[in-house]
């Protein structure tokens, strides 16, 4: 059965409930999914998994710094050719979960585009498209891998946004 692993760092705890609503998705479309705080990863659970998603929050225009060091260290686990996905919750911003696709990108990883970003504390809106991106994922780990390479820069660039949660602004 193939692996999905989320990965998160939640400061609020609106970026956990989005890994949840990830691992829910992938798990109706019969992949084994787990969610676990990047403080818990474990390297051979990543190495054994056939896609990752990496979420964090937005502070200050960036990813937090430990999650900036979890994805310097993911390039240990030899993550080429896996299929990622990156997602996470911002107040003001959103640049987290882009760069995170970027990094994923940079190790060589099948990045699924557009990332998923929510403003605020994810609403019921919010929540199924993360578990639409959680099936996206199971769907592409089950199928063959492509020999071609589909995609532009631009689509490569894609940010999928979601302003529905609660909160103010």
């Amino acid at each position: 059965m193939p692996k999905v692993i989320v990965i998160y760092l939640s400061t609020s705890g609106n970026t956990k409930a989005m890994a949840d609503a990830i691992v829910e998705g992938a798990s109706s479309r019969n992949v084994d999914a787990k969610a676990v705080n990047f403080n818990e990863a474990k390297m051979e659970e990543i190495i054994a998994a056939d896609a990752i998603a990496i979420g964090s929050s937005t502070f200050n225009y960036k990813m937090l710094p430990p999650m900036e060091k979890f994805l310097q260290n993911l390039e240990k686990a030899n993550v080429k050719d896996k299929v990622g996905a990156a997602f996470g919750s911002y107040g003001w911003s959103g640049e987290a979960p882009v760069l995170i696709a970027e990094k994923m990108r940079e190790l060589g990883m099948k990045v699924l585009d557009p990332v998923l970003r929510v403003q605020y504390q994810p609403g019921e809106k919010d929540l199924d498209e993360c578990k639409r991106l959680g099936k996206d994922i199971a769907v592409k780990v089950k199928k063959v891998p492509e020999k071609s390479t589909r995609g532009s820069k631009l689509e490569d660039a894609g940010v999928r946004e979601v302003k529905m949660g609660e909160g103010g602004h």
